[in-house]
């Protein structure tokens, strides 16, 4: 089994997985449930090849990073990008980021522009999570009781050893417009195969609606002043339901008064299907924002206290 890269930072008291590469202005990559640092690979190479410095992390339960030591929030998953970012430049010369987040994660990075604005440089939401007016049916203690308990049991059971990867490999090829998935599958396996990540990715869903409510009132007590871009996967289709989704996607542009973008053909993983529009967005972000952030001088040499599954 090949080494994954990257080495292990504690914030608020829980390792977390990270890879930094290149040198230049810095940008955060932050992907969605139950992906890994690696679905951002061929964007990665792109930045770096582009000047840019690039932080990709694994939030608790994801990836490599150990569990989580309480059930996850808009705020707090923004307060922890801003910890990473603290742990990796202490002096603060990696003081105006480009946030990206993918899916749930544009929750994250949206909160973490509206609540750290000085340190925002951009802000790139790609295929973000919408949520018009969020509502629980039921209390978030019992959505995340009942979710630690299944994940015990489907651990107790096997089922993440047995049948993880190919869950994965499943919902990345249903997820895109072509081909299937790119990861390596020893990383695979040394990932999915772990009651940690499903135990992990339980726990984020059952505070998704949360998320989407926090964020929602963010919107109306701290202005978003970064330069924003909405990038929106759509398959080429003219079906109803792919419609419909580049309306809400636009609308949240409208809302948050970003750039929008329509990526073509791409799925709802569009850093795999197009690495190469995601890149130019995240350039070009800055850009359209003035001045880009300082040197990162971004330190690697971190902790190295690996998660137990």
């Amino acid at each position: 089994m090949s080494g994954a890269p990257g080495r292990f930072v504690r914030v608020d008291g829980v390792p977390l997985h990270v890879v930094v590469e290149g040198r230049g202005p810095v940008c955060v990559l932050s992907a969605g449930l139950a992906m890994a640092w690696f679905d951002w690979d061929e964007v990665a190479a792109l930045l770096v090849a582009a000047g840019r410095t690039v932080v990709r992390f694994d939030r608790p339960g994801h990836g490599l990073s150990a569990p989580a030591a309480e059930p996850p929030t808009a705020a707090g998953e923004a307060r922890r990008i801003a910890g990473l970012l603290h742990a990796l430049s202490p002096d603060g010369t990696a003081a105006g980021v480009t946030v990206v987040g993918h899916s749930i994660a544009g929750f994250h990075a949206e909160a973490f522009a509206r609540l750290y604005p000085e340190r925002t440089a951009a802000l790139v939401l790609v295929d973000s999570s919408v949520e018009e007016a969020p509502r629980a049916l039921l209390p978030a203690g019992v959505r995340t009781g009942a979710a630690l308990a299944l994940g015990r049991f489907l651990t107790a059971a096997g089922l993440p050893a047995a049948l993880g990867p190919l869950a994965r490999r499943a919902v990345v090829r249903a997820s895109r417009t072509g081909g299937g998935d790119p990861a390596a599958r020893d990383l695979v396996r040394r990932c999915y195969r772990t009651g940690r990540v499903c135990r992990g990715v339980l726990l984020e869903n059952s505070r998704y609606t949360d998320a989407a409510a926090e964020v929602r009132a963010l919107r109306a007590t701290h202005p978003l002043t970064a330069p924003t871009t909405v990038l929106a996967g759509h398959d080429g289709s003219t079906g109803r339901g792919a419609l419909r989704w580049l309306a809400r996607q636009a609308e949240l542009a409208d809302r948050l008064g970003a750039r929008f973008e329509a990526v073509e053909p791409a799925g709802h993983l569009v850093m795999l299907d197009r690495p190469d529009q995601v890149a130019r967005a995240v350039v070009g972000g800055v850009a359209r924002g003035g001045a880009p952030a300082r040197p990162p001088g971004l330190r690697t040499v971190t902790r190295r206290d690996q998660p137990r599954a």
